[in-house]
């Protein structure tokens, strides 16, 4: 008999836009948020069966949407190339929400020397501890709720894409360079690994782990692809990263030592969660939906139920809920 994971279907909702939605976030199974380009927001109740499109609190792109609860949120925007700045503004910033998302109000990270960098999302451990991430390495964290952000040195100059933080003191980042970056301690200290080395013999960055590079070197080649887009931890131990073509590496020490894994396609991944160590799901390019049911030994390419883009996967329970371009919402009821 098929598991209920294999009786369930991924479908289609709608959602009234064709913006493309680059993060979704669910409070609970019933009440979620997405958000994406040109100020796109979208908020359900139900769990998705209906969206409504809220008043755009900004013409900006929305990078990431993040709750820590029903009324307190978070927005990572980035500013238009094409519109005006004055010259000491931010290109990237915060909007919060303390009413359910009624009203946004605008939070500074990046300022002085920093107001170049282009922020791509955020994640709050519990409600006081959060981190702000992006290109050139940049990492800024706040200890108080949001009221304040400082930048945390990390050991790499790489695009940062991911994120999973298991508790205040013990999270992952991934990123370009097949980066994966690790603290134990709140974000005083990071260590940095390569993944495994790229074709043409790049070294490590100096703290990476040690692995067997003949072998990853050879499955490299075959696989490509140098940027991790996402990675997700179901325990202290066990993880996943996905990236550029079809990229997947699991770790199961707490990402001392990562491993590829087959995934069966060419395609980009751009997110992967897990319900347990056994049973999860990646998703990317041309709708790509990927699917294990073993830890990821081995990975299905599941039936696409759109051509577009996936670019982000959010669970709850053993619920899921993907977006992309064109206004995409896929959903999966187990």
């Amino acid at each position: 008999m098929p598991s209920a994971a294999h009786a369930a279907a991924w479908e289609r909702q709608t959602t009234g836009t064709f913006a493309w939605l680059h993060s979704v976030f669910f409070v609970d199974a019933r009440r979620g948020w997405a958000a994406g380009s040109k100020g796109a927001l979208l908020s359900t109740s139900d769990g998705g069966a209906t969206w409504e499109l809220h008043k755009r609190p900004t013409e900006d792109a929305l990078h990431d949407v993040f709750f820590q609860d029903a009324e307190t949120g978070w927005l990572v925007c980035e500013r238009s190339m094409f519109m005006p700045m004055a010259k000491d503004e931010s290109v990237s910033y915060l909007l919060k929400t303390t009413d359910g998302g009624a009203d946004w109000s605008r939070v500074e990270v990046t300022r002085g020397e920093d107001v170049d960098v282009k922020l791509t999302g955020l994640r709050f451990a519990d409600r006081e501890h959060g981190w702000v991430y992006g290109e050139l390495g940049a990492l800024f964290t706040t200890s108080d709720g949001g009221k304040s952000w400082a930048r945390q040195r990390v050991p790499t100059r790489h695009l940062l894409l991911g994120a999973s933080f298991l508790d205040a003191r013990t999270g992952w980042l991934s990123g370009g360079g097949l980066t994966v970056l690790k603290t134990s301690d709140g974000g005083a200290t990071w260590r940095a690994g390569t993944v495994f080395l790229p074709a043409g013999g790049a070294q490590p960055p100096q703290e990476s782990v040690r692995v067997e590079q003949q072998q990853l070197e050879t499955e490299t080649r075959q696989v490509g692809g140098h940027r991790l887009n996402a990675v997700w931890f179901v325990g202290p131990e066990r993880g996943w990263a996905v990236g550029g073509e079809g990229v997947i590496v699991t770790t199961t020490d707490g990402g001392r030592t990562w491993r590829p894994q087959r995934s069966g396609v060419g395609d980009d991944l751009n997110d992967v969660k897990f319900f347990d160590e056994s049973e999860g799901w990646a998703v990317g390019r041309d709708g790509a939906m990927l699917h294990t049911t073993d830890g990821g030994r081995t990975w299905a390419d599941e039936r696409r139920v759109t051509p577009h883009a996936l670019e982000r996967l959010f669970t709850v329970g053993r619920r899921a809920w993907a977006v992309g371009f064109g206004g995409t919402i896929v959903a999966l009821n187990n």
